[in-house]
């Protein structure tokens, strides 16, 4: 282990020894005790999974609206920008010894600093299993819809959102959720990572099988024969030869939804809170090993990310929608490797609920019971309270996400952005690098484009309110 990350904990400048510190060390060491039970693989499996999200699903839409030079510059910075957040982390874990964000807010600024890390941590990751689940709720009756040929739906249980996914959130999440190491969840990662490459090649298979423009399923239903009450997105332009002006990409495209993609791309590797409880239980973990474990899944993701965004863009050129299988369904909604793609992408952002529910359970441990040690009763609780609560959100609050859209502007930010740079900047002794040194410099800027990001988001999101749109979604 590297000397910055032995269990010793220096009492750095600006923090008080003493108790707290003696508890956190103790803490660091019984934390210790259960470590090194994750490989390497399993690791770069987690926090990739915690990567990917629901977002890949607009990165097309949001080259449309970037073009693909400005979309590949922008999408190369925020990958280094979180790559070097994770590095600000990591260096502030590795210091003082504390693997958990939020006793890193606790030895930067006391009980406040605490509190805000996991305050920060619970709203966006509960947000973020809402949204996940939401996709549950309204997409899974559609894909079983679809399967079943099923026109005119009679109330049916099985296509009733609010019972499909109280049985998937009881039948898959919560199993998964009362793992009691984040580990043992590498295989399920896994499985959910293959799941959104096939989603990848399919898209690629699809860009070489649709032409361009592509004839609208709705317009041509009378034609083909079809018997179905399937429609175009009322909000869509129907593809023929005379209304289509091109199918050229464009490289740059500066246009009115274009300031929308920013935040798109800027949280599309939110990962931040699933870093240090990973580093916990990686096995044999050293900073540079777990640096290793993010640049990876960090270089994975950019990749998919890349590839999904670009050949979903090159299919549909401008005529791409926000969420980019619903473009497909336009074509025909009774593919069957659209809908077989729909099906893994449901089970892809079913299977990463887990692993975003695992935080918030440290998070509210942290918060609530500090000083105590491991007990499955507490354990189990906290994962039925979460799950009941964010299925009680799904089910009777469907307008609810655009409050967690206000909350992802706010909570993401804090996360990717300010938390990590102001956390190393009280935190990394001023005898090891000064307030005026490059590093801390550069962490402070790191932290001012934090908040530029979160005005920024937040300036959109009263647009959208005002305008009575929602482009400017981010999701993940």
């Amino acid at each position: 282990m590297e000397p910055a990350e032995m269990n010793t904990i220096p009492n750095g400048k600006g923090h008080r020894a003493g108790e707290e510190t003696t508890v956190t060390a103790i803490k660091s060491q019984s934390e210790d005790a259960f470590e090194g039970k994750t490989s390497f693989g399993m690791s770069v499996f987690n926090l990739g999974n915690a990567i990917m999200g629901s977002g890949i699903l607009g990165l097309a839409y949001a080259m449309a609206n970037t073009g693909i030079v400005l979309f590949v510059i922008l999408l190369t910075v925020i990958a280094g920008l979180s790559a070097y957040s994770i590095h600000l982390l990591l260096k502030s874990s590795g210091i003082v010894g504390i693997r958990a964000y939020e006793q890193l807010g606790f030895r930067a600024f006391g009980t406040p600093g605490k509190m805000a890390a996991g305050i920060a941590i619970t709203l966006q990751n509960i947000g973020a299993m809402s949204s996940y689940l939401y996709i549950v709720k309204y997409e899974f009756p559609l894909v079983i819809q679809a399967f079943l040929k099923v026109d005119n739906p009679s109330g049916e249980w099985y296509l009733n959102g609010n019972y499909l996914v109280v049985i998937v959130s009881c039948s898959v999440i919560l199993p998964l959720a009362l793992m009691k190491q984040l580990g043992y969840l590498g295989y399920t990662s896994g499985f959910s990572l293959s799941c959104m490459v096939f989603f990848l090649i399919a898209v690629i298979y699809k860009k070489f099988q649709v032409k361009c423009p592509f004839g609208d399923f709705a317009h041509n239903r009378t034609v083909l024969g079809f018997n179905t009450s399937v429609a175009a997105d009322p909000g869509g332009v129907e593809m023929t030869p005379e209304g289509d002006p091109a199918c050229t990409p464009r490289l740059f495209n500066l246009n009115s939804q274009t300031a929308y993609a920013v935040p798109i791309l800027a949280f599309a590797f939110v990962c931040h809170p699933e870093v240090l409880p990973i580093y916990t239980e990686l096995r044999n973990p050293t900073k540079t090993k777990m640096q290793h474990v993010s640049n990876i899944s960090i270089g994975v993701m950019y990749i998919m990310y890349l590839l999904a965004a670009l050949f979903g863009y090159l299919t549909f050129i401008d005529k791409v929608e926000a969420e980019l299988l619903h473009t497909y369904s336009r074509i025909d909604p009774y593919d069957t490797l659209i809908l077989c793609v729909r099906v893994a992408v449901l089970t892809a952002v079913t299977l990463t609920v887990p692993i975003v529910l695992f935080p918030v359970r440290r998070a509210i441990q942290q918060l609530f019971f500090p000083n105590k040690t491991f007990w499955w009763p507490r354990h189990i609780a906290i994962a039925v309270t979460l799950l009941t609560l964010i299925n009680l959100l799904v089910i009777f609050a469907p307008n609810i996400l655009g409050i967690f859209g206000v909350i992802g502007a706010t909570s993401a930010p804090c996360l990717i952005f300010i938390f990590p740079a102001v956390f190393y900047i009280r935190i990394v002794p001023k005898e090891e690098e000064p307030l005026r040194s490059a590093p801390k410099i550069l962490a402070a800027c790191f932290a001012l484009l934090g908040v530029l990001f979160m005005i920024m988001s937040l300036s959109f999101i009263i647009i959208d309110w005002t305008s009575g749109t929602s482009k400017g979604s981010s999701g993940h």
